[in-house]
């Protein structure tokens, strides 16, 4: 017989604790599998949707055209990938049904993001996560997509893809990596240029050690706003052993600050193998009040943590970025700035 409160939280123990705080202990989570994408051939076809923002502009699908048919791609638009609502890119229940529908099209080979913006993590309760993992292809896009990126992988096991969205500035950089991960299926090891896009030297993209050494686990990251609006949902994976890796753009340097505090306090950092940071666009210190630099945040929040850890990873805002797989095992070199795939990410 229970006598007393505490004979009932002894009994009880963690799975009472995990009724009443259905997050606390359950929220994160690794998938039973890894499920590897069937690579992109030339000719395939590639369905484009707009899960987050809108775009306006109908002259921009052109241009997107242009650009995947340019690598020997074919395309599919989603019913709403053009719609607006406020700042989103159609109602939710639209945006959802595009996504569906592109899984469902056993034509359609790879599913890409028009644009980042706000809104994915809006719809991730309504997505059909049995029919994604039944019908496995590649997802690929970045910033606020980093949420549905992070999401498929967590309730399907399929691996999916930090990389250009369908609007972005689709230099030969970019698309060399797009190529080289998912249409050739190369264990790459991503540095950064030493070249301008015209050849010319340049160290413009050096590298920062925070902490040397390398480390190996399975890449998990994106945007970091969006990684810290997903904590305490069931959409996050297990972190230990992970390598995190993030970007930011517009923020202000006490925010990105607030934000690594918040993935402390929750548990995440302590659990990591490794951090590779993207590049922080316009997130520069204020010029009218003090404020700690941003290479400042980086030490009093990554040094102490005794992991390697480097900064200014060509990931994030930028014209020239890295193809980054979330979900497969990767090996990092924070003396080095690289990030090596220890496997293929496609099949």
């Amino acid at each position: 017989m229970i006598n007393d409160r505490r004979d009932f939280i002894k009994i009880a123990g963690l799975g009472s604790a995990s009724l009443l705080f259905p997050y606390s202990f359950s929220s994160y989570f690794q998938p039973d599998s890894t499920i590897y994408p069937p690579r992109l051939k030339k000719g395939d076809r590639v369905g484009i949707v707009s899960p987050a923002g809108p775009t306006f502009k109908k002259s921009d699908l052109l241009k997107v055209e242009s650009t995947i048919t340019g690598m020997g791609l074919k395309l599919k638009f989603g019913k709403h990938v053009l719609s607006v609502h406020g700042y989103l890119a159609g109602k939710d229940d639209e945006r959802v049904a595009d996504i569906h529908d592109m899984f469902e099209d056993s034509s359609v080979r790879a599913v890409m993001a028009m644009r980042g913006g706000w809104g994915s993590n809006r719809i991730l309760d309504m997505i059909d996560f049995d029919l994604i993992e039944n019908n496995p292809k590649i997802v690929i896009g970045f910033s606020d997509i980093t949420s549905l990126l992070i999401a498929i992988y967590v309730k399907t096991g399929l691996i999916t893809f930090s990389g250009p969205v369908a609007t972005s500035r689709w230099g030969r950089f970019s698309s060399n990596w797009f190529k080289k991960i998912l249409m050739e299926g190369e264990s790459v090891t991503m540095k950064n240029p030493i070249t301008k896009p015209d050849g010319t030297p340049t160290d413009l993209h050096k590298i920062t050690t925070i902490n040397s050494g390398t480390a190996e686990g399975r890449l998990i990251g994106g945007n970091l706003t969006t990684i810290t609006s997903m904590l305490g949902s069931e959409f996050l994976p297990d972190w230990k052993g992970k390598i995190l890796f993030f970007e930011e753009v517009n923020e202000k340097v006490y925010q990105i600050d607030r934000m690594l505090t918040q993935l402390k306090l929750a548990g995440v950092l302590d659990k990591l193998s490794g951090v590779i940071i993207g590049k922080c666009v316009q997130c520069e210190p204020s010029k009218t009040t003090k404020s700690l630099s941003l290479e400042e945040v980086f030490l009093d929040r990554f040094k102490p943590l005794g992991i390697p850890v480097y900064s200014g990873a060509m990931i994030g805002h930028i014209e020239r970025i890295f193809t980054l797989p979330i979900g497969v095992k990767a090996r990092m070199n924070a003396d080095v700035g690289s990030v090596e795939l220890l496997e293929p990410a496609v099949s």
